[in-house]
């Protein structure tokens, strides 16, 4: 073979494994990804027992026949580089292999952290300058979803490199996502198992505008949730206006779900979850899961939200319109359905004062009769309606043939 013909296989070769890569890389996340994540619960405590654990939960809880697949290891699993630059497990994970197989085994995926600087959030090692060796060495385990964040990589780089210059920063973290991105599609190519790529830079400088040309599955919107219901208000409100920018493969991500967690009551807990699925977002459950309250169990494997969720159209809900402190919000649903969400976000609506529904706003006819999803009964709604909600809870109603 000539060094013309050579050169000529050789790109042809490049292309074919820069097309399977990038053909990999858009099969998963045609729904919004849905699991559990260690961090919210077990924080720096997580283990691979725990890992384990949490997996013959999500199988024996009905959660995994709910749609949960994802079991992830947030920060702190890391150990030390070798001689080769290697990144190795912690002896809290003394077999992140056989860990993964056991994931697996359960008919589940496995996730994992990192971040683009030289610490995790935590202070362990993270993937600057090992980008490429890193999702080798995951995709080797058998790892199915990243979690990318930030952290140090604000004060490695940005700060040092870009000090005066916030746009020139901006630039260098997109670069840095856009390397391990290139690094997971190529990793995920050589096993033929596709590594999901969650960007967690807490919506800085626009990502939803740029994260999925450089093979992002979804990123995070906001800064970090915690169990109180105004912080999940304010991240849910912060979603208005983004909903041009989810769709199959490529999702707005609120954060991880605070559901069964702190002293969230059962209310907010049913509208947090409820809003999420509204917003197309990422359903990663973060409570504990050995000992979930059943309460909490029937919230989390409702399945008829969880369906809007994972509605094939991937169309993310909107806010439609707000009276005092009640919320409207619409999701267009495959087929012509809709889902409608009505919100208290503030204090009780007695019937001395009750809220009064507006179809007309939402485009709807006098008369409409769906689901509610929390009863799982059948409902009428009509135009002006009194509607008495408690403190930060919820109508949640599916039509699935809407009149206007």
């Amino acid at each position: 073979m000539n060094s013309r013909l050579r050169f000529l296989f050789l790109l042809f070769a490049v292309a074919i494994l820069s097309a399977t890569a990038a053909l990999a890389q858009s099969s998963v996340a045609q729904t919004p990804p849905m699991g559990w994540n260690s961090w919210n619960y077990f924080a720096g405590k997580v283990d691979d027992k725990g890992i384990r654990a949490a997996a013959d939960q999500i199988v024996a809880t009905g959660m995994k026949d709910a749609g949960y697949v994802y079991v992830n290891i947030d920060d702190t699993w890391e150990g030390e580089r070798d001689a080769s630059g290697v990144i190795h497990s912690n002896a809290k994970f003394p077999d992140m292999k056989a860990l993964a197989d056991y994931v697996h085994s359960k008919g589940l995926k496995i996730g994992i952290y990192s971040g683009p600087g030289t610490k995790t959030c935590a202070g362990f090692p993270a993937s600057l300058g090992h980008e490429e060796q890193d999702a080798n060495t995951y995709a080797e385990w058998g790892i199915d979803y990243l979690k990318y964040d930030l952290c140090s990589f604000h004060d490695d780089v940005m700060q040092k490199q870009a000090a005066a210059d916030h746009a020139a920063q901006m630039k260098l973290m997109i670069a840095a996502y856009q390397k391990m991105g290139k690094a997971l599609q190529s990793a995920g190519a050589k096993t033929g198992r596709p590594i999901v790529f969650s960007l967690c830079q807490y919506g800085w400088d626009s990502v939803w505008e740029w994260a999925p040309e450089l093979g992002g599955n979804l990123w995070r919107t906001t800064g970090d949730i915690d169990p109180h219901w105004d912080r999940i208000y304010a991240i849910a409100s912060q979603q208005s206006g983004l909903e041009k920018y989810a769709g199959p493969g490529h999702w707005n991500d609120p954060d991880m779900l605070e559901v069964g967690n702190g002293k969230l009551s059962l209310a907010e807990n049913r509208t947090h979850f409820s809003w999420w699925a509204m917003l197309a977002a990422p359903l990663l459950a973060g409570n504990d899961l050995p000992n979930m309250k059943p309460a909490v169990k029937a919230i989390l494997t409702n399945k008829n939200v969880i369906a809007v969720d994972q509605d094939a159209l991937g169309k993310q809900g909107k806010h439609a319109y707000s009276d005092g402190e009640v919320e409207v919000w619409t999701r267009e649903l495959q087929g012509g359905a809709l889902a409608i969400a009505v919100i208290n976000v503030g204090s009780d609506r007695y019937s001395t004062h009750p809220f009064h529904l507006d179809l007309a706003r939402i485009g709807l006819g006098n008369q409409q009769t769906g689901k509610d999803l929390w009863t799982g009964k059948s409902i009428t709604l009509s135009n002006n309606q009194p509607i008495e909600l408690p403190s930060h809870d919820i109508l949640f109603v599916r039509l699935d043939h809407p009149k206007s």
